[in-house]
């Protein structure tokens, strides 16, 4: 068991299609401080600064934006869990673009070769486009075929070079294999999904929870059938996209806003139940933009409002007395 949590700030965008989301894990610890707040002072922060390679690097391959500078992010991850779980803590994530999670998934794999990793996918993407299918080429909208090892050629629509090719084929074995299975992922609120991603839900027969479902059966009966749908797995981990709820209810702080999404109360009541199953391995926010927020800082105070009750429960249950 861990004896104590160790957050990673990721200061990462280099696979976002707008600017500013690397400021997200400092606009939580602004809005931490604003509240008096000490969930950031209790534990070590360990922060990878990396976003200079998004300007640094000018690379664009046009079906896999950034994706040299990504490669890097993606080892500097990997590197960062690695020690938190050699140290025994607890790893919350808050990082700045989603597609830093193909790293995450990939360091649980090696970290944890024999357990069967379970996915809690938070979000209003289904981010399974390859660089067969992207329509923007932004790489944040890849994680998770990356960590499923998908190119959806079935839906192929791009013609990346081979230059792509390579270096998407090195992400995708990062960990030695794939780092989840299809049967081992669940999708929260996602609704705004493009033709080749569709295809692939159906073909991998993925399991997904819409807002609708959420307001019929309510957050706690969503959060007892995930967790039914997991049980087989050993350890879960969540990864929660602030774009998984209603910009309207919350701000347009993000850098893909979508309506309808969930209500923060929602969220919230969610991941308090699946984090009380005591199989929870890693916790994640990210793509908070204070550059976009139209509400000043408020996407980043909601954030911290949920993250504040989840670091109570992890204490109680996880930690070490």
């Amino acid at each position: 068991m861990p004896n104590k949590i160790q957050y990673i700030f990721n200061e990462s965008e280099v696979t976002a299609g707008t600017r500013g989301a690397s400021l997200g894990p400092r606009a939580m610890k602004i809005a931490a401080f604003n509240a008096f707040s000490s969930i950031f002072t209790e534990y070590d922060i360990h922060t990878i600064e990396n976003n200079d390679l998004a300007f640094k690097n000018p690379q664009i391959l046009p079906y896999a934006k950034r994706i040299e500078a990504f490669s890097v992010v993606f080892k500097q991850v990997d590197e960062a869990l690695t020690n938190v779980f050699q140290g025994k803590a607890f790893p919350i994530i808050i990082s700045g673009d989603h597609g830093s999670a193909a790293a995450t998934m990939a360091s649980l794999r090696k970290n944890f070769p024999k357990n069967n990793i379970g996915v809690v996918w938070i979000d209003a993407h289904a981010d399974l486009h390859s660089p067969y299918t992207t329509p923007s080429g932004n790489m944040h909208g890849m994680p998770l075929a990356i960590a499923l090892g998908q190119d959806n050629l079935e839906s192929k629509c791009n013609e990346p070079d081979e230059q792509t090719i390579e270096k998407w084929n090195a992400l995708k074995i990062f960990s030695g294999s794939v780092s989840i299975q299809p049967e081992n992922l669940v999708y929260v609120g996602v609704r705004d999904t493009e033709t080749p991603e569709n295809n692939l839900i159906k073909a991998l027969m993925l399991k997904s929870f819409s807002v609708a479902d959420v307001r019929k059966k309510g957050a706690k009966v969503i959060s007892r059938d995930i967790l039914k749908h997991l049980e087989n797995c050993d350890m879960i981990y969540v990864s929660f996209d602030v774009d998984s709820m209603d910009p309207a209810e919350v701000s347009y702080g993000t850098g893909t806003p979508v309506k309808n999404g969930l209500y923060p109360v929602e969220a919230m009541d969610i991941m308090e139940s699946l984090v009380q199953s005591k199989k929870l391995c890693c916790l994640e926010f990210v793509e908070i933009n204070p550059c976009l927020d139209n509400k000043q800082n408020k996407m980043a105070e909601t954030a911290l409002s949920i993250l504040e009750p989840l670091v109570e429960h992890i204490e109680k249950i996880y930690l070490k007395n």
